[in-house]
């Protein structure tokens, strides 16, 4: 049973889609990114009202992957649930990759799916697809809705789902005689008591002396932070944590800005193709703070080797990752933001009635200090051809503000990204984690755009992401959704190759994408701006003018297919044994 905390007044028959577009209304939805179609477009036809009156805004995308991505990137460039709307059959299982997505990165996201009449549902009818069924391992909640007076309900259920706890997607299903029918409704205020839903948001008590005992305790502290920081708007309190005790930081690729990685206590990306100084220095740690992060293989590596030593302390919202791939010491369960207060609070007063520690500290300090530096010299990269893509990052961050936006696709250009460019805030670098979806980048930067339009967006691709979606060139033109796309162009799938040049003795099997199209010629097709690069001096003075362009523009630079991102940590490897970008200082290649 679902209880509330109050309703408005019954309002007497009003239509289905009526009801939906004002539910979306109530929910302070203002975009929807999506395509209409036979199943949904009796729900299009009710929402231009809300339109006209400037109430929300309809995002006509070209391909409903895009959509999908486009609501996700809206979401974690915001902090809000982005939308989704597709019609029933294939619209619906063309959302299902971005779903997927927002699944496994933990972004607020609902998506809406016509559906066939509920009397023709289970019959083969036309564009009839069990997307219920479909999408229930890669969502939060789905519902399909079978009585008009369920709508409003409904609809505050899943925006409350997608947005509380643990983000995630939730799915609502919407058939053609729902969209149609008329019944009396009821509109409900305030939050909802969901059943069997309670995410538990305080940290229990004793567990939280403990763990802050333990920091307070260790000689070599390490905090990792991960993208429930971002998610929990704990930015402020984890710096605040690392400056009270001087604890050196590492961040997942999803927990990237959650502090900034110019911080004298920030290392950098760990995992796969993390910096040497964070991957070389979280397996000296004597005690590991893990907030809001999963401890997926990309981090751990070879889990026989991973964290052998350490005390672990775990803070997650999600109760099911917690000792899932990694048993810990001191299990804290809550939200983060909420938690690390707690932590914090608690330090204060063991501080207080305790003697300090911190010429322990000072060892463990002076290597993380040392290793930093000797981590930063490797950032300088020569204006050489053919390009390095390094060098281009270098470029790229000269033109960043601490409010513009990097987005990216997924593969060698996810990496260099990742790796050189240093980012200041939270929701300030989208990329696709979990799932790596090629074709993320350039939506998701649409969707970013839409949430925060007075930011520059860039979105860092390659050319085998951007040509999966870059159909939506023609949505950047019509709805006016300016962004800078910046394509790695190697001719290649370049993830690939690079392991096929390391592992596959160099047989390079349907890698090489030959001769792709000329993106420049593509992008000017739509009405937009392409510039090609392939001198290294033209790039700072192209990123500059797509900056102030209030269009898109596509940079297409050529780079050296046989650049490969180093470092790296070869699948099933240790993370302190990566393979290291040169030169690299050897005293510290252990």
């Amino acid at each position: 049973m679902t209880e509330t905390t109050g309703c408005d007044k019954k309002v007497p028959f009003m239509k289905g889609a009526k009801v939906i577009a004002e539910s979306l209304k109530r929910e302070k939805v203002k975009n929807i990114f999506g395509i209409t179609g036979g199943a949904i477009m009796i729900l299009y036809d009710a929402l231009q009202e809300y339109e006209k009156a400037g109430e929300l805004n309809n995002i006509l995308c070209r391909h409903e992957q895009v959509a999908a991505h486009a609501a996700e990137g809206y979401a974690r460039a915001s902090g809000e649930v982005g939308v989704c709307m597709a019609t029933s059959g294939p619209g619906a299982t063309n959302l299902v990759t971005g779903i997927a997505d927002a699944w496994m990165d933990s972004s607020s996201v609902v998506a809406l799916t016509g559906q066939v009449a509920t009397s023709l549902i289970g019959g083969d009818a036309f564009q009839e697809a069990d997307i219920i069924g479909i999408t229930m391992p890669i969502v939060k909640s789905s519902f399909q809705i079978r009585r008009v007076k369920d709508i409003p309900l409904i609809i505050k259920m899943a925006f409350q789902l997608a947005r509380t706890g643990r983000p995630g997607p939730v799915l609502v299903d919407l058939p053609k005689d729902i969209q149609v029918g008329e019944d009396e409704v009821y509109f409900y205020e305030g939050e909802l008591e969901i059943a069997g839903y309670n995410p538990n948001i305080k940290g229990h008590p004793l567990q939280i002396k403990r763990a802050a005992k333990a920091l307070l305790e260790a000689e070599r502290p390490l905090i990792i932070a991960g993208g429930g920081v971002t998610a929990s708007n704990a930015s402020p309190e984890l710096i605040e944590l690392v400056e009270m005790l001087g604890i050196p930081v590492v961040t997942t690729l999803m927990g990237k800005g959650t502090i900034p990685e110019d911080h004298p206590y920030c290392l950098g990306m760990v995992g796969m193709h993390g910096k040497m100084c964070a991957n070389l220095n979280i397996n000296k740690a004597d005690v590991i703070l893990a907030v809001g992060m999963r401890f997926d293989d990309r981090v751990t590596a070879d889990l026989t080797t991973f964290l052998t030593e350490s005390k672990i302390i775990h803070i997650d919202i999600d109760s099911a990752e917690i000792s899932k791939n990694v048993l810990v010491d001191y299990p804290i369960v809550g939200d983060a933001k909420t938690v690390l207060r707690q932590l914090i609070e608690g330090l204060k007063t063991l501080i207080t009635s305790s003697s300090s520690n911190s010429d322990k500290k000072t060892a463990w300090q002076k290597r993380i200090k040392e290793m930093r530096e000797a981590c930063d010299c490797l950032e300088e990269y020569e204006p050489v051809t053919p390009i390095k893509p390094q060098y281009i990052m270098k470029e790229l961050q000269k033109v960043l503000d601490d409010d513009s936006i990097v987005v990216t696709g997924v593969g060698r250009n996810q990496m260099w990204a990742a790796h050189h460019l240093r980012i200041r805030k939270p929701r300030r670098f989208i990329s696709s984690g979990g799932l790596g979806t090629m074709g993320f980048g350039f939506p998701a930067s649409l969707g970013a755009k839409v949430a925060k339009p007075d930011s520059w967006v860039v979105d860092v691709d390659g050319d085998g992401s951007f040509l999966m979606t870059h159909q939506d060139l023609a949505t950047s033109f019509v709805e006016n959704i300016p962004v800078t796309v910046i394509i790695l162009d190697d001719r290649s799938l370049g993830m690939v190759r690079q392991w096929q040049s390391l592992f596959f003795e160099k047989r390079f099997v349907e890698t090489d994408l030959g001769t792709v199209p000329d993106f420049v010629k593509i992008t000017e097709a739509y009405g937009l701006e392409g510039i090609r690069i392939e001198n290294p001096s033209e790039i700072g003075p192209a990123l500059r003018e797509a900056k102030k362009a209030d269009h898109t523009v596509v940079i297409d630079i050529a780079v050296d297919k046989n650049e490969n991102v180093f470092p790296m940590v070869p699948a099933g490897g240790s993370t302190d044994q990566p393979i290291p970008c040169e030169p690299w200082p050897r005293r510290y290649k252990k």
